[in-house]
């Protein structure tokens, strides 16, 4: 007797729960920091950004097709905060079950008019990995029923895009590891990730001080993960059932190993579709399962849906073009977009690692003096480490995005991240906007009269040291000059940049 068709009717509703909760974590992170990053005095002010790129392109419309976005045509303080918002409020709706193409739709509209005007702030790969993804789930959903379990069943070919989209996102970054760094190849990369990463999590030091030759194995495993499985993403359920589960586990074991935004909870949401609803009756609620079922015994096709997706599925091929090219080409580059709606894209992550953890602090005096005879105060980011008792916090699936740009400019210098000069000045005037990125104000009263920024080298302090210490540092030089709100060379280089008048 023949096997019935698999169905994805409990696939259809966990993707888009899980998508749901992945859009409600960063439309509220764009809800606390879009205005202090991009706002009007913002360190990037979206609107300097838009005349660059429209005056660049020839016009605003131009720079709407290369860029689209929402905020082209509104984009004030209050702009900023209604699109977050909106994108938050319809996030829990999904979360709740209720979805259908033209909400899940506005959700990727939304979020792309962030992406488009985040700057800086939103370069990383997650973030058109979260407009790719959130594409594709518009067209799993029906047109206008809302219900959790709705009358339409999902397009199979659907079903299959989301698997293409883990096939790259797995194969980029496998690839991009075995291609950019030799820690990666000979297995020690381990040794050095955890300590290393951008915001390292509570258990980061107990992972760092594994044994080494379990570290070596979690490389073994991180192959496994990113090279072998997704091959057999395609194969029979048996298969992609166990590459799902591979996939899925490395996820979980990073999602507890570091704070990587919401990375590795976005990655699971098209893993999921390597599972059927055979898979997830034995694992879902009976209740749930049951009236999936019963739905699917009165299902109805729709043609107009089924049509749909297929169109789509041949735009998402042609588009596939560039991006598979990348993937072959020896010289590879990840967290590309080839296309302005970020439909297919390349990604990958940590392609090279790290052998030593450096820091930027930044610091102010209140003192009449300056240089090391100052009583200098630091700055204490939210969540990158900088108190050397204090152990970090989980914060992910939440992205801190100064903290993440701190961890990069750390490794250049000031004048390759120009806002820098920009977060000084507001510092030098205790704006609420900036000082709101960091935990705490340690000049309350009255600005300091001058700031520096300070490279460190940290290390994990081994656990059990007898001053209970969770880092070490070496202090290893200036990485921000000595900076006071008179400095006519500062004040003469924004408004240059048209941050200040």
């Amino acid at each position: 007797m023949p096997h019935a068709a698999p169905t994805y009717w409990l696939t259809r509703f966990m993707i888009l729960r899980l998508l749901g909760i992945v859009y409600a974590v960063a439309f509220l992170v764009a809800i606390n920091q879009l205005v202090p990053l991009i706002g009007s005095n913002g360190l990037l002010p979206i609107g300097n950004y838009f005349k660059q790129v429209g005056d660049a392109l020839g016009s605003n419309g131009a720079g709407f097709v290369r860029l689209p976005s929402v905020f082209w045509l509104w984009h004030s303080d209050t702009a900023l905060l209604t699109v977050a918002w909106t994108g938050f409020a319809i996030s829990l709706v999904a979360i709740a079950g209720y979805t259908n193409a033209p909400l899940m739709g506005l959700l990727w509209f939304l979020y792309m008019s962030i992406v488009h005007a985040g700057q800086d702030w939103y370069g990383y790969g997650w973030e058109i990995q979260l407009t790719e993804t959130g594409f594709l789930a518009i067209f799993l959903c029906p047109l206008l029923d809302m219900r959790p379990f709705p009358r339409r069943a999902p397009p199979f070919i659907v079903i299959v895009l989301f698997r293409w989209l883990i096939l790259r996102i797995m194969l980029g970054s496998g690839l991009i590891k075995f291609r950019g760094d030799k820690v990666w190849r000979n297995g020690t990369a381990l040794y050095y990730h955890f300590e290393t990463q951008p915001i390292p999590g509570p258990l980061s030091r107990w992972f760092h001080f594994m044994p080494r030759i379990m570290l070596k194995m979690g490389v073994w495993f991180n192959w496994l993960a990113e090279l072998v499985a997704p091959w057999f993403i395609f194969w029979p359920r048996i298969g992609r059932h166990i590459a799902g589960v591979i996939i899925m586990l490395l996820q979980v074991v990073l999602i507890f190993s570091g704070n990587l935004s919401f990375l590795n909870w976005l990655t699971i949401v098209p893993a999921l579709a390597c599972f059927d609803d055979g898979f997830w009756s034995l694992i879902l609620p009976r209740q749930l399962v049951r009236k999936a079922a019963v739905v699917a015994e009165s299902a109805e096709e729709s043609i107009p849906m089924l049509t749909t997706s297929w169109v789509v599925a041949v735009v998402i091929a042609l588009l596939s073009i560039e991006p598979v090219a990348n993937l072959l080409s020896p010289g590879q580059v990840m967290n590309t977009s080839f296309d302005p709606l970020d439909l297919v894209n390349t990604y990958g992550a940590f392609g090279s690692v790290g052998q030593q953890r450096l820091n930027v602090v930044f610091e102010g005096t209140a003192d009449d003096t300056t240089g090391n005879k100052a009583n200098w105060k630091p700055y204490v980011y939210k969540f990158l480490p900088v108190l050397l008792n204090k152990r970090p916090p989980q914060i992910a699936p939440y992205q801190p995005h100064l903290d993440w740009q701190m961890w990069f400019a750390a490794m250049s210098t000031s004048d390759q991240y120009p806002w820098t000069y920009n977060l000084a000045w507001k510092l030098l005037h205790n704006d609420p906007g900036a000082i709101g990125l960091f935990a705490s104000n340690p000049f309350p009263g009255k600005p300091p009269r001058c700031i520096r920024a300070v490279l460190y080298r940290y290390k994990f302090a081994r656990p059990g040291n007898p001053q209970g210490l969770y880092w070490e540092r070496e202090q290893l030089g200036e990485w921000l000059p000595i900076l006071s709100a008179n400095n006519t060379q500062l004040i003469k280089y924004l408004r240059y940049q048209g941050w200040i008048k």
